[in-house]
C-alpha cells in the first residue's frame, strides 16, 4: 500500500471510523470499508449533514482511484449510491443506458447520486482521487455486496 493510502487510512481513523475491511488488490486502486454501525456519522462527517440515513440500510466505503485508471462501466440491481469527492478531482461517466456519455469533471466537495441500475464509472484524473461512498440497499431481504456489480465494460477484462 502506498504512503498516500496510509495517510488516507490514518485520516479516516483519526475521524473516529473503524475500518473493517480493505482491498487494494484492485487494478484501479482500492477501498476501505467502514463499520456499518457508523453509517450516520460517516454520512454527516464525510458526505452531508443534510442526508438522513437512520431509516435506511447502508454500507459506507472510501474509494481510492489511481491517476488515469477507471473502474468498470457498471450498475447494480440492489443498491443506490451516493458519492462525495473527498480528495482531488475525479471524473464520472453516467448514463441510464449501456451507452457511455462524456466524462464529467467532479471537484473536491461535490456530491453525486446514482439510482439503482444507473450505469456509472469512476475515473482517476491526474492525481489519486478519493471518494466517500455509501451504498443504500434497495432490497432489504437480499443486501447488495461486491457480487452486485454488473460490468458492461471493463478495462481489465473482469466479468
Amino acid at each position: 500500500m502506498s504512503r498516500f493510502y496510509d495517510n488516507i487510512k490514518s485520516e479516516v481513523k483519526d475521524l473516529g471510523f473503524s475500518i473493517i475491511n480493505e482491498d487494494f488488490n484492485r487494478p484501479w486502486g482500492g477501498f476501505f470499508q467502514i463499520d456499518q454501525r457508523q453509517s450516520q456519522k460517516f454520512v454527516h462527517t464525510l458526505i452531508s449533514k443534510e442526508i438522513n440515513v437512520n431509516h435506511l440500510k447502508i454500507s459506507p466505503k472510501i474509494l481510492i482511484v489511481e491517476p488515469n485508471q477507471r473502474l468498470s462501466w457498471q450498475y447494480h440491481h440492489r443498491r443506490k449510491e451516493i458519492w462525495k469527492v473527498y480528495r482531488n478531482n475525479i471524473g464520472v461517466i453516467r448514463s441510464l443506458t449501456n451507452f457511455e456519455n462524456d466524462l464529467i469533471l467532479k471537484k473536491e466537495g461535490e456530491i453525486i447520486h446514482f439510482e439503482a441500475q444507473e450505469r456509472h464509472r469512476l475515473v482517476g484524473l491526474d492525481k489519486i482521487g478519493v471518494v466517500a461512498e455509501i451504498w443504500i440497499h434497495t432490497d432489504l431481504n437480499n443486501l447488495s455486496d461486491e457480487n452486485d456489480i454488473v460490468r458492461i465494460n471493463d478495462d481489465y477484462k473482469r466479468t
